[in-house]
């Protein structure tokens, strides 16, 4: 049973959050189901949101950079 873990910076998906991890789903589910057989059941994929100041390039956090 594959498990997906996609983290992702909170600030992408901010407009519409449950839209756009439906959407990323079912095409993460879709590309496993065709490269291995399984049913769309068999697929796990877990969302972990994370602030753009918590997740740093190097010694600089994403927020800051996108100030930049």
């Amino acid at each position: 049973m594959p498990f997906v873990n996609i983290r992702l910076v909170k600030e992408v998906i901010a407009s519409d959050p449950e839209g756009k991890k439906a959407a990323i789903a079912a095409k993460v589910t879709e590309a496993i189901r065709e490269a291995t057989g399984l049913s769309d059941n068999d697929v796990w994929v877990v969302f972990e949101e994370v602030h753009a100041r918590d997740w740093y390039i190097g010694p600089t956090d994403v927020a800051t950079l996108r100030k930049l």
